[in-house]
């Protein structure tokens, strides 16, 4: 169930981007031209962010590694593998990758809905034991809890139809490049650090310092206020903002190890979700800048 859901949600996606590209007269020509390398890369992204998500499990039997027909694939892993390409691929086209991103985003949003569904029938990335009457029993073999759980599954496919729906009227009312962009990353980046809490399944965890996150958007903060003022200063005075930034950062790198400010658990798609939010804040901000007229 979950590659027939996969299949459908991806077929439905790629028709979903085509035609919201048509709409916002963005050439397809370069799609066909390169077809091949974008089925091609959005197979082996899927492939590797998979591994990467259960590497604990090929770790154990690393054969499996190629053997593709177990079902590992992430259909995220492959529209990040699409949006690598168009990167490259658009870079001497009169329009720019963020007019791009608005288009491959509400198109990955609502294949990722399909994703979770499927994910939901194959009982896969399930949730944690729960009171509560949204709880359910999954009853085979891969689920290692015999009680109600949260089936996170489907708050994910709710949220992104929800999401995917959202994305359409603020594309309908956008005057300029990045809105979709900038609120899809925004909703999902949210919705993933939160709904991650309820995740039961194996996962790679990672332990961060609270003062990290702080820093972390401190830092990105920056970045965004030297990309708004950056016209302003001199050649001197951006490397003068640039070395006060790297040496800032190197400090507390150094110093993080004396530094305890209370640790907590994260999954890695967490720390992905914020510092995905983090680079969307600027990379638009940036594209604004540059591009007044979009």
């Amino acid at each position: 169930m979950r590659l027939v859901f996969l299949l459908i949600g991806s077929w439905i996606a790629a028709e979903f981007f085509f035609r919201l590209a048509l709409s916002a007269n963005l050439g397809l020509q370069h799609l066909k031209d390169k077809g091949w390398i974008f089925g091609t890369v959005f197979l082996v992204m899927g492939r590797l962010m998979a591994i990467l998500a259960n590497y604990q499990t090929y770790m154990k039997d690393p054969f499996r590694v190629i053997v593709v027909w177990d079902g590992g694939f992430s259909f995220l892993g492959g529209a990040i593998g699409i949006g690598v390409v168009l990167f490259f691929t658009t870079r001497d086209h009169r329009t720019t990758f963020l007019q791009w991103l608005d288009v491959l985003v509400p198109a990955t949003t609502l294949g990722l809905a399909f994703d979770w569904l499927g994910k939901f029938m194959a009982a896969q990335s399930y949730g944690k034991p729960t009171d509560s009457f949204l709880g359910m029993i999954f009853d085979v073999p891969d689920v290692r809890y015999a009680v109600p759980i949260h089936p996170v599954q489907l708050y994910y496919f709710v949220f992104f139809a929800v999401v995917t729906f959202v994305l359409l009227l603020i594309r309908k009312n956008s005057k300029r490049a990045g809105a979709e962009t900038f609120f899809g990353i925004l909703f999902a980046s949210i919705a993933t650090f939160f709904l991650e809490f309820l995740r039961g399944d194996f996962g790679i965890n990672v332990f961060a310092n609270v003062l990290d996150f702080i820093f972390l958007g401190g830092l990105f903060v920056s970045l965004g206020v030297l990309a708004a003022i950056e016209f302003r200063l001199s050649e001197r005075g951006n490397t003068i903002y640039g070395a006060t930034v790297f040496v800032l950062t190197m400090i507390y790198v150094v110093a993080r190890r004396w530094i305890s400010f209370g640790d907590i658990q994260l999954r890695f798609t967490q720390v992905l979700a914020v510092l995905a939010l983090l680079a969307t804040v600027v990379y638009v901000v940036v594209h604004r800048r540059k591009y007044p007229h979009l």
